[in-house]
């Protein structure tokens, strides 16, 4: 079975090359769109090729897909997939018995380390002592040694529970801690202790930490909001490698002033990329990384190798990994 793969992942040309060796190969064709997106963020340009393709894989234009009448099968080059969670676009792709999977497989794992990354250094201190170093370099002994904590038998609250969550719930069990996650609809499978909107409230008032995985929509933006940082524990540490739209920025730096949150690690803000004179910056307390949580030097060659292996899975007939239509 000879198919056409069309593609605007950005890839780095050693990756592509082994990309496209590959898929010639096992006697497919490939399509590499001059549009190629400059990052796995960046939504896709229109692109009149995706027309004559079998498969799309990296970020395609919404309406090229939804017109593209030879389309058996939509791979996304991201974990997160607002864009095309649309009631329109799942129907149309319901419809047409057409798949659409994403690579949260890829990204789940350096996601999950990244915000046990910032969970350890706010614990012992280690934004402060990196600007102490950059700064006045004084001799903090006290400061710093006498106010640090560690992260055994702390309460974790995760918002949302997908692969990253899941991940992330694995690296924190040796610390013997309780691990407990937010989900709309629970599914029973999640091996740890699950809370609903009503539960909510007290989940936050109960957690050392809390650490925000919820993706782009209408109905999680500025979840975390006024109230809900005035429900957590006083001093209690909120972390965010979702999304920037689900924080009401505003009350967290509020909160962070005042102390009711203890820290924060934030790997994505909204807008992006921030403005040098956005306050979170320089907001108490405010540790911020440039998005960068899902990143490893070998991003490209992994998301070929997931690709590749729905590729062998959609020529048997098996199921999809990561499918979400």
């Amino acid at each position: 079975m000879s198919l056409t793969v069309w593609t605007n992942h950005g890839f780095r040309p050693e990756a592509l090359d082994v990309f496209q060796r590959e898929l010639g190969r096992r006697g497919h064709r490939c399509i590499n769109s001059p549009k190629a997106t400059a990052s796995v963020l960046a939504a896709g340009a229109p692109d009149p090729a995706l027309a004559e393709a079998d498969i799309a894989f990296g970020q395609p234009d919404i309406a090229d897909v939804m017109r593209s009448p030879r389309l058996r099968w939509v791979a996304l080059s991201t974990a997160g997939y607002t864009r095309y969670d649309r009631d329109d676009f799942r129907a149309a792709m319901t419809a047409r018995g057409l798949p659409v999977t994403n690579a949260s497989a890829v990204f789940a794992d350096p996601c999950a380390q990244q915000m046990l990354a910032g969970m350890l250094a706010l614990a012992r201190n280690l934004p402060e002592q990196l600007r102490n170093q950059d700064g006045p370099r004084a001799w903090r002994y006290h400061e710093d040694r006498f106010t640090a904590t560690v992260l055994t038998g702390q309460s974790v609250l995760l918002l949302g529970f997908g692969a990253i969550g899941r991940r992330l719930a694995e690296l924190l069990a040796p610390f013997g801690g309780r691990v407990t996650a937010w989900r709309r609809a629970p599914r029973g499978d999640e091996g740890v202790a699950i809370v609903t909107e009503a539960g909510l409230p007290a989940a936050l008032a109960a957690a050392d930490h809390v650490v925000n995985l919820l993706p782009d929509s209408p109905a999680t933006r500025r979840f975390m909001n006024a109230a809900r940082f005035g429900a957590m524990k006083s001093g209690a540490r909120f972390y965010n490698v979702g999304r920037g739209t689900t924080v009401d920025q505003d009350a967290l730096i509020a909160a962070l002033q005042s102390g009711q949150v203890g820290g924060a690690y934030l790997d994505v803000m909204e807008p992006e990329p921030l403005p040098p004179e956005h306050p979170l910056w320089t907001a108490p307390n405010c540790f911020l990384t440039c998005h960068i949580g899902g990143g490893t030097g070998d991003q490209d060659d992994k998301l070929a190798t997931h690709f590749l292996e729905n590729l062998r899975r959609f020529e048997k007939g098996e199921p999809l990994v990561d499918r979400v239509i």
